[in-house]
């Protein structure tokens, strides 16, 4: 049975008017804390002898290191982890947790990640960190997917939040492939970006050495699957940041708890 979920951002806030106030005593836990809190919970679901894909991101680094400490107690063992970016694998490997890939472990039993955006149907974006291939590819084949985030994850609609969606493409004429997918969402006022590194404003390079053009909506760009199969249409895209139907349970921290919801 799934527990409440504030499915949308409106939801939240209609939740959260009609809730007590919080003690004037009582601290707000920073979203830092909410994301460790979420963290903590989906590693609940983790029994050992599992295959995992471990994600990347600053909620799924609360998960990878409470496998970590639960392996080195002894609560977890013969533990493998798929990791879905260069960054994850140094992490993992720094917390002696064993690693493999998909070509040894081609069905995982669980992956857990965080999500930039979770719509009330638990579609996800994600590739805000720059590893959306890798991500989709070993949560793709999991028998379970938990995704973690805090409550401000929560949008009406796919791209509700204002910020990026984004797309790996590859670095030839990007601008052209950039181009193709501004005119693609037009009706939906999009504006497509190219993403740069802020250290040397140069372009973001993947692990996958692609780059990435970020998305923005100023609309609801309705049908997800017929806009996801479109962007992959076009030639010199790799893959899209939409991973639509993939979320078995979401788990959600919020100033007011933790929410689980399963996938019917």
């Amino acid at each position: 049975m799934a527990m409440a979920y504030l499915g949308s951002k409106k939801a939240n806030s209609a939740a959260l008017m009609s809730s007590p106030s919080p003690s004037p005593h009582q601290r707000i836990l920073t979203q830092d804390e909410l994301k460790k809190i979420a963290a903590y919970k989906a590693v609940e679901f983790v029994e050992s002898g599992m295959v995992l894909g471990l994600g990347t991101g600053s909620t799924a680094k609360h998960a990878i290191d409470r496998i970590g400490e639960l392996l080195q107690q002894g609560k977890l063992s013969n533990i493998v982890g798929i990791p879905t970016s260069t960054m994850t694998h140094e992490q993992a490997l720094s917390l002696g947790i064993p690693l493999s890939d998909l070509d040894n472990h081609p069905v995982l039993d669980l992956a857990i990640d965080g999500a930039d955006e979770v719509d009330p149907d638990m579609n996800l974006v994600k590739g805000r960190g720059g590893s959306l291939l890798r991500e989709k590819m070993i949560e793709g084949c999991c028998k379970k997917f938990v995704v973690i985030v805090d409550e401000s994850k929560l949008v009406d609609y796919v791209g509700g939040s204002g910020l990026a969606m984004p797309v790996e493409i590859v670095p030839f004429c990007w601008k052209f492939t950039a181009q193709k997918l501004q005119s693609l969402f037009e009706e939906a006022g999009c504006v497509a970006k190219l993403r740069t590194s802020p250290e040397n404003g140069k372009p973001f390079v993947t692990d996958n050495g692609n780059f990435i053009i970020d998305l923005y909506f100023k609309k609801d760009i309705g049908d997800l699957k017929a806009a996801g199969d479109a962007i992959l249409r076009l030639a010199g895209v790799v893959e899209h940041g939409m991973f639509l139907d993939m979320a078995t349970t979401l788990i959600v921290a919020g100033e007011l708890g933790v929410t689980v919801r399963h996938k019917c």
